[in-house]
């Protein structure tokens, strides 16, 4: 049994054939589904299809990084409601990106802590978005007082054994994706070095497909390449990586009872 804790099924890409790419997933002994979300504009199609899968999908609340611009307090003012309104596997995708745009660096660093402090009044984790950011979101959790600060992932994990290190100290999770695939990514070498109990899988669709899919559309049945190519660098049995990264994944973000009878059959 595998999850898919990284996947914007809700997203655009996947109008055409939604249902069929949950379907493929399910084939693939992918059950459990755990949605990031971007902005205000992305939660109604994310809870629609929260609601039609009650037991497999789970959503996130959260404003993505890439969409923290100027008026981010009046969009953040926005979603916190919801929070209140329906249930939350955690607040995310939240985090920090250099990669794309720094314009807005200061409002992210804002919104960040903002979102940091939701997740910790309601207990929940959040899912962090660190492209080429990681060491100063660690510093940022590592500057927040222990009883402040919240717990949770770094998804799309591509750093270091080092910067892996300061992670797990600060007692957060890494989420694996299509990356680790790659041939020259370097993220096998760092991956055979991470301690299983603190890694779980995602795909990011649409996003980062795996090889031999790059380039391609991203979905939920790749997660099974990661798993597999996690196996081999760990020359571990698959069924072992599928057992204790379903479990970090319940352990992390919850998961309904159906989920749950089904990894204890």
């Amino acid at each position: 049994m595998l999850i898919d804790t990284h996947a914007h099924l809700y997203a655009a890409k996947f109008d055409a054939d939604r249902d069929a790419v949950i379907e493929r997933a399910l084939a693939q002994d992918v059950r459990g589904f755990y949605l990031p979300n971007i902005d205000v504009a992305s939660v109604d199609g994310m809870l629609a299809l929260t609601d039609q899968y009650p037991e497999r999908v789970f959503p996130m609340l959260g404003l993505h990084p890439c969409s923290v611009g100027a008026d981010y307090e009046e969009v953040l003012a926005q979603l916190e409601p919801w929070l209140d309104r329906r249930n939350f596997c955690a607040v995310g995708e939240i985090g920090i990106d250099l990669y794309w745009d720094k314009t807005f660096v200061d409002q992210q660093i804002d919104a960040f802590r903002i979102q940091c402090r939701w997740a910790k009044a309601r207990n929940l984790p959040i899912c962090i978005h660190s492209r080429e950011s990681i060491d100063m979101i660690v510093e940022l959790l590592e500057e927040m007082p222990a009883g402040e600060r919240p717990h949770g992932v770094f998804h799309c994990f591509t750093g270091t054994v080092e910067q892996a290190q300061r992670i797990i100290n600060l007692n957060f999770m890494m989420g694996l994706g299509g990356v680790l695939t790659f041939k020259n990514s370097g993220l096998d070498k760092v991956a055979a070095e991470l301690p299983l109990n603190f890694l779980i899988l995602e795909t990011d669709a649409p996003y980062l497909a795996p090889t031999p899919h790059r380039g391609k559309r991203n979905e939920s049945a790749h997660v099974r390449l990661v798993a597999e190519k996690l196996a081999a660098v760990k020359e571990l049995p698959l069924e072992e990586i599928a057992r204790q990264t379903t479990q970090n994944a319940f352990a992390l973000f919850g998961a309904s009872a159906v989920l749950r009878d089904e990894f204890d059959a």
